[in-house]
């Protein structure tokens, strides 16, 4: 099977209202048939079970897919995510996952489609709620099946809004207290992560950049912030508020991407990130690398430790994560 091309390690106010996995059954059910396309892929029907009781119950993470090509941006609502994790998608593009725990902003997006990779990566969290604008039609079945609630506009539509300052697709957006009616907290982040102090070692570095096939990151580390700035693809990454997109920690994750079983609409293979395992990363945090990190992840239910080179825990800095999935060299 051949392996997809490598990647490197590398606006004002709302309007709108900007002014006006896969192995367990879910118990109380999830369908992602029908309803609107999105982006070439099947979206999801309505379940004729109600899910209001489940959408109170909930204490899980928040993942919301996030459209993140040029005329996607700016985002909303991703400097509130606890997490952001950056995949590779088709054509080399790139995607995003943010995952919100401790805080949920007013509004999410532009929220795009899932991928075989989402479901594996959630199968770290307890049932999350996962925020999509379709998938591919043999998707489905396993979102279906995966132990997640789905909650794509087919089934929610309450919950989702075409927003006027961006042309469709690009311009889906998410009001989360619609799924859930409040943030779970972050014991809900069952990601293995360890926070502290910053270990001895590492090496001072102000920027590192992250390349994939047809979209790039760049981390440049800001004394007066405390954080690292995020550009994508050359240009300073604000959000509809005008802020600067920050990270307190950068965790480059080398990983074996492969092309997997789907394919959008123009016939581009759909990779894979294999996120269990074991290998190599780079942690970046108080304006230092330590690339001599190993992660560790023995199966999808189980988080990713990061250990240093002597055994002990990679410590990160408090605050947003960010975690881009390189191919390991």
């Amino acid at each position: 099977m051949a392996r997809q091309p490598a990647a490197h390690t590398r606006r004002t106010t709302t309007t709108a209202l900007l002014a006006a996995v896969l192995a367990a059954s879910l118990a109380a059910g999830c369908t992602t048939s029908g309803g609107p396309r999105d982006d070439g892929r099947g979206q999801g029907q309505a379940s004729e079970q109600s899910e209001s009781a489940g959408r109170q119950a909930r204490e899980s993470v928040l993942a919301v897919k996030i459209d993140n090509v040029r005329a996607a941006r700016p985002h909303t609502g991703l400097n509130e995510a606890d997490i952001v994790y950056v995949e590779q998608v088709e054509a080399g593009l790139s995607r995003l996952m943010a995952v919100y725990a401790q805080k949920l902003p007013k509004v999410i997006g532009p929220v795009r489609s899932a991928r075989e990779t989402d479901l594996e990566l959630l199968g770290q969290f307890d049932r999350p709620t996962l925020a999509f604008s379709g998938a591919q039609g043999k998707l489905l079945p396993l979102i279906d099946q995966a132990p997640l609630w789905a909650e794509p506009p087919g089934k929610a539509s309450d919950a989702y809004f075409r927003g006027p300052d961006k042309s469709p697709p690009h311009n889906l957006y998410l009001r989360p207290d619609r799924l859930m009616p409040s943030a779970p907290g972050k014991d809900a982040l069952t990601t293995g992560f360890h926070f502290g102090a910053a270990p001895a070692g590492g090496k001072a570095e102000t920027s590192r950049t992250v390349r994939f096939p047809a979209a790039r990151y760049t981390f440049t580390w800001s004394g007066r912030e405390g954080r690292w700035l995020v550009a994508m693809d050359g240009t300073a990454a604000r959000t509809t508020d005008g802020r600067r997109v920050t990270a307190g920690t950068v965790v480059v994750q080398y990983v074996k991407v492969r092309e997997s079983e789907f394919h959008d609409s123009r016939g581009n293979r759909t990779p894979f990130t294999e996120t269990v395992g074991s290998g190599t990363a780079s942690v970046l945090r108080d304006g230092r690398a330590y690339d001599d990190v190993r992660w560790k992840r023995p199966k999808a239910t189980d988080g990713t430790t990061f250990t240093t080179r002597d055994g002990k825990p990679m410590n990160f800095q408090r605050g947003q994560v960010w975690v881009v999935f390189a191919t390991a060299p």
